[in-house]
């Protein structure tokens, strides 16, 4: 068997020996580019040197890049699909060109990895009015060895890269891919234009020789770049004769651990299941490696419900109890070599996991108590009817969230379990009528929340928000903003949850809003569209009252950790520092799944 581990060395190593430097993974969260939650894709962060600006270790580079991507996360558990990946880069910039790259390409398949190129079939670009046939490519191809008849022309859709956005470097790409059927080897008129199901693309090499400008003229480059990259699961796959990465050593020793833990055994039945607990976990480890934590906003939320599906599948097993650390450790141990930062944060890496899974199994026992209650509501109706009810009606189905915080992605996965359907156009209507109400609401009420502008009002209601994070963590994040009232001695706050809180967790929600007082957080308004703001995730009650565009409050430490993101449009505090030591005085209930808090800021 070949090793993942070999197979990254080998890669590197061969680029190293063609004068590249190889350079350290960039984390999975991009830098300096708000438009993307995670880097999908190596060349993410080096679009700068794309685009011209120097590299400082030269012209050729190459590295192992992680990349997350959660478009498909419904789709984990099948052969292919995974959240968190690696691919295997070599960049050229304004230095070697189709010829070198194709040339190393086969090189490194056939003669390094030994891949049999019989196995093999190619893609280049078809043409259009924007640019023509890649011949140039297929040439290169033919000599270094693959038959005309593996060469596929195909159109821009197919075999062209970019531009990253509405201008900029972008040309035609050559795709590489390995024979997957059963039979030995491919029948000699079969290539990817053909005979696509039986192709699995395993390398991408994009040659950047246009520049796509503002009136959409696709004109040639001074600069000349090669992108290229090379999925390490595909090819770890293929070179070891699998069908699917799970079967591979990047996922054995996952799933070995999650057999014992769990005491299943992996089969045909558990197969789904087991795959996606190893996925989320090895994903939320990388993750977390990278800074991230389980939040309610950005790339929190992301971590946070794939830690949420991995535990539910372990549900599903009936397994009950507390597991995904022991798995999570396994994970670490084998990748502290391959990623030094995975090595360094070994402890907050199993800390994180725990004590989300803790927290979330509290909650996962009242939804799926609350659950169980609705099922007993189809048994009641079929035996009085004598008629089966099938499906969940969607004002049901809003109760389960807007009552218990239920989402409706999990209502929509526990009904399927139970071989029922939830009527989710009704859920969302439910849900904009409940808006509706909740803005009429905010039109007598809103006004009047903010008794004034003064500094100790504005302290105050700045505490809010922080409060608002810490209920989150501690209750877990069905808890939003349901109405506030602030003066200038206290503060009241109401917030969905559907039992009253106990003063433990209160203790710790005040722990929490005092140490983020204490880390002295600078308040950073941003204006935004309401429409990004929802697509980030940004924390907001009555989204239908505000404008177009909104502010955005985020209370950041000076390490650069997010303690807070909401939508607000009352004056905050420039900095947390001074705001004196926060402490609730009382909770209560305010309505039916709403409790309501009171709290003032003490001077020590």
């Amino acid at each position: 068997m070949v090793t993942s581990k070999e197979i990254r060395k080998k890669f590197l190593e061969y680029f190293k020996a063609q004068d590249h430097a190889i350079i350290p993974s960039a984390p999975v969260v991009p830098e300096n580019d708000p438009t993307v939650l995670f880097n999908t894709a190596g060349m993410q962060p080096l679009v700068p040197y794309l685009l011209g600006e120097k590299h400082p270790l030269g012209t050729r580079l190459a590295d192992s890049q992680k990349c997350i991507r959660t478009v498909d996360i419904e789709e984990v558990g099948d052969n292919s699909h995974l959240t968190y990946f690696e691919m295997l880069w070599n960049w050229s910039l304004w230095d070697y060109f189709k010829k070198e790259s194709i040339d190393w390409s086969y090189d490194l398949l056939v003669h390094g990895f030994g891949i049999d190129p019989k196995k093999l079939a190619v893609t280049v670009f078809e043409w259009d009015e924007d640019a023509p046939r890649d011949e140039e490519s297929a040439d290169i191809w033919f000599n270094v060895g693959i038959p005309r008849s593996k060469i596929s022309y195909l159109p821009k859709s197919e075999n062209w890269w970019g531009p990253a956005g509405e201008t900029g470097p972008c040309g035609p790409d050559s795709e590489i891919f390995y024979w997957v059927w059963e039979w030995e080897f491919p029948p000699e008129d079969s290539n990817v234009e053909n005979d696509e199901d039986n192709w699995m693309e395993i390398w991408n090499n994009v040659f950047m020789e246009y520049v796509k400008d503002e009136n959409w003229n696709f004109n040639k480059a001074n600069q000349q770049n090669v992108d290229t990259w090379m999925w390490l699961e595909r090819i770890v796959t293929v070179l070891n004769g699998k069908k699917s990465v799970y079967d591979t050593d990047l996922f054995d020793y996952i799933i070995k651990a999650i057999e014992e833990v769990l005491n299943i055994k992996y089969d045909e039945d558990t197969m789904r299941g087991v795959r996606i607990i190893a996925d989320h976990t090895r994903t939320a480890v990388i993750m977390i490696s990278d800074g991230i934590t389980p939040s309610n906003v950005d790339q929190g939320y992301v971590l946070r419900r794939l830690i949420r599906r991995a535990i539910r599948e372990a549900h599903k097993f009936g397994f009950e109890w507390e597991f995904m650390k022991n798995v999570a450790e396994v994970i670490v141990n084998n990748y502290s070599e391959v990623f030094p930062n995975i090595k360094e944060n070994w402890n907050i890496i199993l800390e994180e996991i725990e004590r989300e899974e803790k927290q979330f199994l509290s909650t996962l026992k009242k939804w799926l108590k609350e659950f169980e209650k609705l099922l007993k509501w189809f048994e009641i109706a079929l035996e009085r009817t004598g008629k089966k009810v099938d499906i969940i009606a969607g004002p049901k189905a809003f109760k389960l969230y807007d009552t218990y915080g239920f989402p409706i992605e999990m209502t929509v996965e526990l009904a399927e379990e139970k071989g029922l359907k939830v009527d989710v156009e009704g859920f969302e209507k439910a849900f904009e009528e409940h808006q509706a109400k909740s803005r009429a609401w905010a039109e007598k009420k809103f006004k009047w929340w903010l008794a004034d502008d003064s500094e100790a009002t504005t302290a105050l209601h700045s505490a809010t928000h922080l409060l608002l994070a810490a209920l989150q963590e501690v209750l877990w994040d069905h808890v939003h903003q349901a109405g506030s009232n602030i003066t200038a001695d206290r503060l009241r706050f109401d917030f969905t949850h559907w039992e009253k809180v106990s003063r433990e967790d209160l203790d710790k929600v005040e722990e929490i809003v005092n140490n983020i007082i204490s880390k002295n957080c600078v308040v950073i308004l941003e204006n935004m569209s309401k429409q990004d703001a929802m697509n980030s995730w940004v924390e907001a009650s009555f989204w239908d009252r505000y404008p177009d565009t909104v502010k955005v409050y985020t209370f950041k430490s000076k390490e650069g950790e997010v303690m807070s993101k909401e939508l607000c449009g009352w004056p905050h505090v420039e900095n947390t520092q001074g705001m004196w030591r926060f402490k609730i005085k009382k909770e209560q209930a305010s309505s039916r799944g709403v409790r309501r808090i009171k709290a003032v800021l003490i001077k020590d």
